[in-house]
């Protein structure tokens, strides 16, 4: 312990991040931390009011805010058709045989009566049956690839597995909320009569039993979920399909070019349903291995708002643009040879690379790269914030008296539309979520009853930096905006030097939107969650408002120029007044040229420096990762292939966090970005070879100079 304080504070003399003091004299003033403003807990996780304005409008509950939480596992007498002393000790049982399920529908039928096994039948069945006839061995071919897939799930069954989850979940959790506005819509979507796909982000091991289970007992019947016919024996494969399990044929996965396939790529596209996995057994197994012995706990879960998928694919189609590539966006700016981005989007599409994807027209195929963008957006939007998500950022960026800071924080995520899954005194809240985060930093007792909490260093940094990713989102346009600034002034004055220095020099609007689309196209779209409808420079004026918002930058009139408040006189131009609907590559209300006059300084607000600190270093993992893999450019060994060279750059990340102490860094789903970002600035390039593809580094950075015009590039953004 005494080894740790010394290294702690050797490293706090260093940057002063790693400590933070609260004063034990808070008992006396018991402040709760509520999950809302005011009144009401903020919406999330809304469909696209741009792809699908229908939906966005119909499939809102208005009362939403109103509606509060219901414990799913909480089943008492009330929730049973009977009455009495008995029910009150089989309410668990009485309220699994109560549950609807649907009856099972003629499947076979339906699938051999779909359109696409009737596109594949003449070749199957050459100058066979007639027209409309479907011949007697086709049938039999798709009743056992179906047999192989699924069968009719048994009631009973599923009645009494829903019995034993519900003990089960009630003896690992205290309470699993969830909302029930979130469920009307979805009831409201289920009623339309189309059928419903749920996709998860599978933030736990447990939700392959726990989702299933919540909407069984929601009245939306059976969900089906898809195995993986290799990870179950055959026993336990029958067990599953009577309980609602999919299991894809063999022939399913051959290439797309043999024939044998063919129905069966037919049939599973006639039969399907959400893919997954599920791993939850074994999640149950190890919960209860360590239940008695510690707390439970509570879930909740997020549903965001459904929309139509016709809409969807019919709205979506118009938004397209122009694009280009990283490569031939950012490289030439990097290497000093213009300065001028393209008026073009990014393209930049990290979805797994599968053999249904393939299958489909490359028109297809980009519709289901951006609605998996869309899908993504809103379930990290729907996704509460977690008090040792809260804790994490503050240990690592923020380093103030906790209470207080603990506070701020909650109370800023809140405002940005940000849900937050924890509520409480705040005194208990903070110590319950060090508790958690225990083995990653030390308490201390210091002079006059104080706490000292002090960052653990080595490779726990690493733990606390992915915590910390979960308030990000919240941050992000502020974050990018901060980043962009800091680079704008690292170039003028002196990083070290004092806020007020800062503060005197202006910054052109147009100066502020380069610099942020510069990095914008630098990071990876993953992170961003930019809505594929939405333009980049949409986007610019998005972070730009909310810099103002936030009070960091103040507008400032030079001599001569028109008020930015004076809008009597302005007139729209010309190309804004022929523009086409929903096509935005400039501001909202005028163009580049009118924005050449409008400057802005760093506000003088005591917060302000603290506040834009905290923004830069929330990117700063991030950045520093990509910084360090330009520096390993020289010292990597290629080719290589893509998972290879990824780990030869974590074992570099982790060395070199031992020599400067950076932990936040060493992770690794930052190298594989940082991997697959220069892949598409043009950095490393990928090559056909016997073994696969290959990594290899392109011949443009194969010279120093140009690798260190790079790292320079990357490094403007960090702030020191």
């Amino acid at each position: 312990m005494l080894e740790a304080r010394l290294q702690s504070q050797q490293r706090s003399s260093q940057n002063g991040r790693e400590t933070s003091l609260w004063s034990s004299g808070f008992g006396m003033k018991l402040e709760a931390v509520t999950p809302f403003l005011g009144k009401y807990r903020p919406f999330v996780g809304r469909c696209c009011q741009t792809c699908t304005p229908k939906s966005w409008e119909s499939l809102f509950h208005r009362s939403i805010m109103d509606l509060g939480f219901c414990n799913v596992i909480q089943v008492k007498e009330e929730n049973t058709r009977f009455r009495g002393w008995l029910v009150r000790r089989l309410c668990y049982f009485l309220w699994s045989l109560e549950q609807h399920i649907p009856p099972c529908q003629d499947a076979p039928q339906k699938v051999v009566e779909s359109t696409g096994v009737q596109n594949v039948i003449p070749g199957r069945a050459p100058g066979g049956a007639g027209e409309g006839q479907v011949p007697s061995h086709v049938k039999r071919e798709v009743q056992r690839i179906l047999g192989h897939i699924q069968a009719p799930p048994r009631p009973f069954l599923l009645r009494l597995v829903s019995w034993a989850l519900l003990r089960i979940l009630n003896c690992l959790f205290l309470n699993v909320q969830l909302h029930k506005g979130q469920m009307k819509m979805v009831h409201k979507a289920a009623q339309a009569g189309s059928p419903l796909v749920l996709l998860s982000t599978h933030k736990s091991l447990l939700d392959g039993i726990l989702l299933p289970f919540v909407l069984l007992s929601q009245g939306l019947g059976v969900l089906r979920v898809a195995w993986d016919p290799r990870t179950c024996s055959p026993i336990l494969r029958a067990l599953l399909k009577k309980l609602g399990g999919l299991f894809l044929p063999p022939e399913a996965n051959l290439s797309l070019d043999s024939s044998e396939g063919v129905l069966a790529r037919a049939v599973v596209h006639a039969a399907s349903a959400p893919l997954g996995l599920w791993t939850g057994a074994l999640a149950v197994l190890w919960s209860l291995r360590g239940w008695g012995c510690s707390r439970r706990a509570c879930v909740r879960v997020h549903l965001a708002q459904p929309f139509s998928l016709h809409e969807y694919t019919v709205n979506a189609r118009s938004c397209w643009g122009s694009r280009q590539t990283l490569e031939q966006l950012l490289q030439p700016i990097v290497l000093g040879q213009c300065t001028v981005i393209p008026d073009t989007e990014k393209v930049q599409e990290w979805t797994p690379v599968t053999r249904p994807l393939l299958a489909l027209k490359e028109e297809d195929q980009l519709l289901v790269r951006r609605l998996s963008c869309h899908v993504l957006n809103a379930c990290v939007a729907s996704s509460a914030v977690m008090s040792t998500a809260i804790m994490a950022t503050l240990l690592l960026f923020k380093h103030q008296k906790l209470l207080g800071e603990f506070s701020w924080l909650t109370e800023e995520t809140l405002l940005r539309g940000f849900d937050v899954g924890f509520s409480g005194q705040l005194q208990c809240l903070v110590q319950h979520t060090l508790s958690l985060l225990r083995p990653h930093v030390a308490l201390l007792r210091v002079q006059q009853g104080d706490l000292l909490v002090v960052l653990r260093p080595g490779p726990g940094l690493a733990h606390l930096a992915r915590l910390s990713s979960e308030v990000l989102p919240a941050f992000l346009s502020e974050a990018v905006g901060a980043c962009a600034v800091w680079g704008l002034l690292v170039g003028r004055v002196l990083p070290e030097g004092p806020w007020e220095l800062q503060g005197i020099e202006l910054l052109s609007q147009n100066q502020l939107y380069h610099q942020i689309l510069l990095l914008l196209h630098l990071l990876p779209q993953d992170l961003l969650l930019l809505q594929p409808c939405q333009s980049s420079y949409c986007y610019c004026q998005e972070v730009l408002d909310r810099l103002i918002q936030c009070g960091l930058l103040v507008a400032e009139e030079t001599p001569g120029s028109r008020p930015a408040c004076d809008t009597g006189r302005r007139r729209l131009s010309a190309k804004l007044l022929w523009k086409p609907s929903g096509d935005f590559t400039d501001s909202d209300s005028d163009d580049f040229e009118e924005a050449e006059g409008r400057y802005f300084r760093l506000s003088q607000q005591s917060r302000c420096p603290d506040f834009f600190l905290f923004l830069c270093r929330l990117l700063s993992p991030l950045l520093k990762a990509f910084a360090q893999a330009a520096t390993f450019l020289h010292r990597g060994q290629l080719p290589d292939t893509e998972s290879g060279y990824a780990e030869q750059l974590l074992r570099f990340l982790e060395a070199t966090a031992q020599e400067e102490g950076f932990f936040e860094c060493v992770d690794p789903n930052l190298a594989i970005s940082a991997v697959w970002t220069f892949r598409d600035l043009g950095v490393l390039q990928q090559m056909p070879s016997p073994a696969g593809p290959m990594l290899h580094l392109s011949p443009t950075f194969a010279s120093r100079d140009n690798q260190e015009k790079l790292e320079r590039f990357i490094r403007q953004f960090i702030c020191a």
